[in-house]
């Protein structure tokens, strides 16, 4: 089928049209927009707190979301509170692990590790203020992700501690983007 001329002018009028519009009424792409002021440059990452059972699960959040604020280069850590112009809090409010699939003989094969943190960002407090500005802040960020254990008897092993590694570097890039893009 052969396109007119006319017909061609309307869907490169339309298309341009709604490009136009798109981009005047706030639309941006994922990871451009930030809701962080420009004069924060510098932040100190408090180690977070553990208040689980569950013993390391702070340490690996804490470093890996210090490798994705290095990563992203939007911020430079620094090693005290005084030297920041911000300060990341968190603590590990609840970690569960749970089976969700299982082999016909019963034997767990996936499983779900779920974390909840409360974490907040603020600007450094000032000698007359008893806490900084809340730049962002979410008490009940919630972390799920499932792995699957090797059910056969020869290849079994704990692979809770690499689970927990490797989602400690997931959650802490959907919790830095939900950061800086004001989530």
């Amino acid at each position: 089928m052969k396109v007119t001329w006319p017909v061609r002018l309307v869907v490169v009028a339309t298309t341009l049209a709604t490009g136009l519009a798109l981009s005047g009424c706030g639309y941006t792409l994922v990871g451009r927009a930030s809701n962080i002021p420009e004069d924060i440059g510098r932040v100190f990452l408090q180690p977070f707190e553990n208040r689980t059972t569950r013993i390391e699960v702070e340490q690996f959040l804490t470093q890996a979301i210090a490798d994705e604020l290095v990563t992203r280069a939007r911020f430079e850590l620094v090693a005290t509170e005084g030297e920041a112009d911000a300060v990341i809090r968190g603590s590990v409010t609840s970690f569960r692990v749970a089976p969700i699939t299982f082999t016909s003989d019963g034997r767990a094969q996936e499983y779900e590790l779920a974390i909840i943190a409360d974490v907040s960002f603020r600007r450094v407090s000032s000698p007359t203020e008893e806490e900084g500005e809340v730049i962002w802040a979410n008490d009940r960020y919630q972390f799920k992700e499932s792995y699957e254990v090797e059910s056969a008897d020869s290849d079994f092993f704990d692979r809770e501690n690499i689970a927990i590694e490797d989602s400690a570097e997931r959650f802490a890039d959907t919790m830095v983007t939900d950061l800086l893009e004001g989530f």
